[in-house]
């Protein structure tokens, strides 16, 4: 009882400060003691119920923000049965939040350092994709759609449970196409292709398609899925720095959130060199919201940590200003958050379908599971929330003599 007392005083200035934060919403947390504690409540938002079942769950959030939060997570100090609304929440309170759930300290410096020691140099980026994306076609293939596209897929309005996930990634495909004004046989060069969906797609419809990748799994995913093409794309293991060539159109689906800011201005060079002049790139990004993004860039969160190394979401206003500086028009961006989050929510339940029925390929274990179930719910939260965000855009190379 004298250590409950004792440990109760010492998280009482975190639990006081994040009640203060919470201008939307409610948390119910329940303490190791069993005292209940109501968090906020003072505006509309969503209401999770949080069981701490250690104090030193408190201790690890206070000191070691989102990584800390999953390490407590999944050691079991704390447990919620709606972790989307838990993200949705201190999502949706980060500005009034602060840094209260931020880590700080020795643990903050020495994440960062980590994070830059992966950076994504040639090498780097090699090493980060094999990392992620070479976990296995066998892996991906479980709780994937048909299309085995791994990005934010485009629903009909209203969102709709109706609607297949398949064919709400076919729309995206063809959202993006619509984008490029493509005439018959166009010259498109696909930066990071993944399994290859897009790039056959468009090889079906007649056109010549150059498409990269750092994975050697999704290349022969890819090529795999191209036999009986009359002009299969060229698919090449190949960095995005070293492209050249001149190409009518330019496709990038959310690859450059694995580029780093630190490489962003080489990303939108190689757009601007392998642009014909006229032509026009179709890019779909996630964004991190403008007035948290001083602060995620001087971090290393949850899924730089552990889920994507080196990886880093965009601040769209910095990367626009790139962009234009580079002579490159910003046209037509169309945000959709929620058709993201309808996506992660079809993917975890796919994956949950996937561990239920003991299909995941060998060697991964109920620890990893469990990874991949807060990862999935922890993006969908932050979409819910308001702090990320996705979209796509139309990047254009004026042509010659152009003066719009």
């Amino acid at each position: 009882m004298a250590f409950h007392g004792l440990a109760a005083r010492v998280c009482e200035p975190f639990l006081s400060r994040f009640d203060q934060g919470l201008e939307a919403g409610t948390i119910e947390a329940v303490l190791p003691d069993g005292s209940c504690r109501i968090l906020g409540g003072r505006g509309t938002g969503p209401v999770a119920r949080i069981d701490f079942l250690r104090w030193r769950a408190l201790l690890r959030v206070a000191l070691g923000g989102s990584v800390g939060f999953y390490n407590a997570w999944a050691d079991g100090d704390w447990r919620s049965a709606d972790l989307v609304s838990v993200f949705d929440l201190t999502t949706r309170n980060r500005i009034t939040l602060g840094a209260t759930a931020r880590a700080s300290g020795l643990a903050a410096l020495l994440r960062r350092v980590n994070h830059w020691r992966r950076r994504n140099s040639r090498a780097g980026a090699k090493r980060n994709i094999l990392a992620h994306y070479d976990l296995g076609n066998d892996f991906y293939q479980t709780w994937l759609d048909e299309t085995m596209s791994y990005s934010g897929a485009v629903f009909g309005e209203p969102v709709s449970a109706d609607e297949s996930l398949e064919a709400a990634q076919r729309r995206k495909v063809a959202a993006l196409l619509d984008r490029l004004e493509l005439r018959p046989e166009s010259d498109i060069l696909e930066i990071g292709c993944g399994w290859g969906y897009l790039a056959n797609h468009c090889a079906s419809l007649g056109h010549h398609v150059t498409a990269i990748t750092l994975s050697p799994s999704q290349k022969l995913w890819a090529e795999r899925a191209a036999k009986g093409l009359a002009t299969p794309p060229d698919y090449q293991l190949r960095d995005y720095r070293d492209m050249s060539g001149s190409h009518d159109a330019i496709i990038s689906v959310e690859m450059v959130e694995a580029v780093g800011q630190a490489y962003w201005p080489a990303y939108l060079d190689t757009i601007a060199r392998c642009l014909k002049p006229g032509g026009r790139a179709a890019i779909q990004f996630i964004s991190i919201a403008d007035d948290i993004f001083p602060a995620y860039e001087k971090g290393a969160d949850f899924i730089q940590t552990y889920v994507f190394p080196g990886g880093m979401l965009l601040s769209e206003s910095r990367f626009r200003a790139l962009a234009e500086a580079r002579g490159l028009r910003w046209e037509y961006p169309f945000h959709l958050p929620l058709h993201y989050a309808e996506t992660l929510l079809r993917w975890r339940n796919r994956f949950d379908r996937a561990v239920d029925e003991g299909r995941l390929p060998p060697g991964f274990d109920q620890r990893f599971a469990n990874l991949w179930r807060y990862y999935l719910q922890y993006c969908e939260g932050g979409f819910r929330g308001g702090g990320v965000n996705v979209a796509q855009v139309t990047l254009v190379k004026p042509d010659v003599g152009d003066v719009g």
